[in-house]
């Protein structure tokens, strides 16, 4: 048995139980991670309150995690026990609220070293947000110019890693409050940060 966050109907924060439940098996295809860090994102609310309410009651909640590989399915390749990885899971299935999670092998990555837990487990559903509007959609590539609005935030705030990363010009907007935080992000490139364009 394992701790978990569930909910057995759509609500409010007091719909969230904290309970014990069944360590979740994994498949053939799957990674079983022991949760070191989950990350709390707007949809995770979204989610609770029944944004899609086809979902099968009850649930734990929680999309984005880090940790560590528990076991893994005979047909992984790409990871092994011990392997510390971080990982975006599937919000029709048990998340990552809980001592342990279920992913696919390709929904997870090498956890890098220079990231704690806590911060790895930020990264997965703002990082493929960015990623999905930047590269997958736009096809955004080297010499184009990309204006990001919210850059301090967490989608933001990998958008622009990404597009100049990808060899964009990115300018990118934030409220005055926010601005200090885009400066350590610009120090790291070539662009320039103009107070106007913040």
């Amino acid at each position: 048995m394992m701790k978990a966050v569930r909910i057995h109907a759509f609500g409010g924060l007091n719909a969230l139980k904290y309970e014990d439940v069944p360590i979740p098996q994994s498949q053939e295809d799957e990674i079983l991670i022991r949760v070191i860090a989950a990350g709390v994102n707007p949809f995770d609310a979204d989610l609770r309150e029944g944004y899609d309410k086809r979902l099968p009651l009850p649930i734990t909640l929680g999309l984005d995690v880090s940790g560590v590989v528990e076991k893994t399915g005979t047909k992984i390749t790409r990871f092994k026990n011990g392997d510390a990885v971080y990982a975006f899971l599937n919000y029709k299935e048990e998340g990552g609220y809980a001592q342990f999670a279920i992913a696919k092998e390709n929904w997870a990555a090498p956890k890098p070293k220079t990231l704690t837990h806590q911060e790895a487990a930020a990264i997965p559903l703002a990082a493929s947000t960015a990623w999905l509007a930047l590269v997958e959609t736009a096809k955004l590539g080297s010499g184009q110019t990309v204006l990001i609005h919210g850059g301090s935030g967490g989608v933001g705030s990998l958008a622009i890693q990404i597009a100049k990363a990808r060899g964009a010009k990115v300018i990118a907007t934030a409220s005055t409050s926010n601005q200090e935080l885009l400066r350590p992000i610009w120090r790291r490139s070539d662009n320039r940060l103009h107070e106007n364009e913040v």
